[in-house]
């Protein structure tokens, strides 16, 4: 009875590890989304200018705002180290999209944020929850995947932003 107990943790991490692998080496998808303004914006033009992070997230997801508000903290850093932008894509429905400008502008986020209302871009990046944070190189391959939040994964995330400049 231990082994099969012992046989679905190492199943569990294993697939915890490639579900936070999936989507690395792959190109960022073209989908249309609008940013808070209302302009298109067309995905595959974002990491054009050097790195890009994509973070996924809702204004109803706790661990989502606690990644992005503390990223907020080190970004000004990071973009003067790496030349790096943030995407922050909302995942936020009809119903709750009104949200996102009241949220990012009391946050005061220096981010491009973009709607997804639809989850079009959310589906084509293989999303399935969020918090979900990608690293893109200035080629539009996705080099880094990362599912959920807890502290310290945003030095994970610098390591990885660190990596991409060394190469």
């Amino acid at each position: 009875m231990k082994k099969i107990g012992l046989l679905i943790v190492a199943l569990t991490f294993a697939i915890g590890i490639m579900a936070q692998d999936s989507g690395k080496d792959k190109k960022v998808p073209s989908v249309q989304l609008k940013n808070m303004k209302g302009e298109l914006i067309n995905t595959t033009e974002l990491a054009t200018d050097g790195p890009i992070i994509i973070s996924f997230w809702a204004t109803w997801c706790s661990p989502c705002k606690r990644e992005l508000n503390t990223i907020n903290e080190v970004y000004e850093d990071w973009q003067e180290e790496f030349g790096v932008k943030l995407v922050a894509v909302s995942i936020d429905d009809e119903k709750t999209k009104s949200q996102v400008p009241t949220y990012v502008n009391g946050k005061a986020w220096d981010y491009i944020v973009l709607m997804d209302p639809n989850s079009d871009f959310r589906r084509a990046m293989g999303v399935n929850n969020v918090p979900h944070t990608f690293l893109i190189n200035k080629e539009g391959v996705i080099v880094y995947s990362h599912n959920n939040y807890t502290p310290g994964d945003e030095d994970l995330l610098y390591q990885e932003l660190v990596k991409l400049k060394n190469n």
